[in-house]
């Protein structure tokens, strides 16, 4: 399967792509590199595409599991090299899960699946980063 983007100019440091899906987004530099906060970042982007990755992973496994959490957030950071080509040399992803009647053993296996089988932009990530991952149960 192949995946085809289209990302055109629009002006100064700006950019819009669009996605297979049909949607775009704009992509932008920082406002130390003369763009205007408009869009947003290549790299942060990644980030994004970790989390969104192994997060539709996991609501999808809990679903089949039938371990239904009231709330689910990620969060994902990344520290980027000193040198050029700037790249994240370490990641960690924490997933974060709130409820009442958190079956935490699905929790966690659902989240390892993600991690070790299914997410295919964490095992990109792997190629040039060290992953951490964190779990966090929050009880309501």
């Amino acid at each position: 399967m192949t995946n085809t983007v289209i990302t055109v100019w629009k002006e100064n440091m700006l950019f819009e792509s669009d996605n297979p899906s049909g949607h775009s987004v704009l992509i932008e530099s920082g406002t130390e590199h003369g763009g205007n906060e408009i869009g947003l970042r290549p790299k942060a982007m990644m980030l994004s595409s970790l989390a969104g990755c192994t997060g539709l992973d996991i609501v999808s496994l809990l679903k089949k599991m039938r371990a239904e959490v009231d709330d689910f957030k990620l969060v994902v950071n990344g520290e980027l090299t000193d040198e050029h080509p700037k790249y994240y040399h370490s990641v960690t992803v924490e997933y974060h899960f709130y409820g009442r009647d958190l079956k935490e053993d699905k929790i966690n296996k659902a989240v390892d699946l993600s991690i070790e089988k299914y997410c295919g932009v964490m095992e990109m990530f792997r190629q040039f980063a060290e992953l951490k991952t964190e779990v966090h149960f929050h009880k309501k």
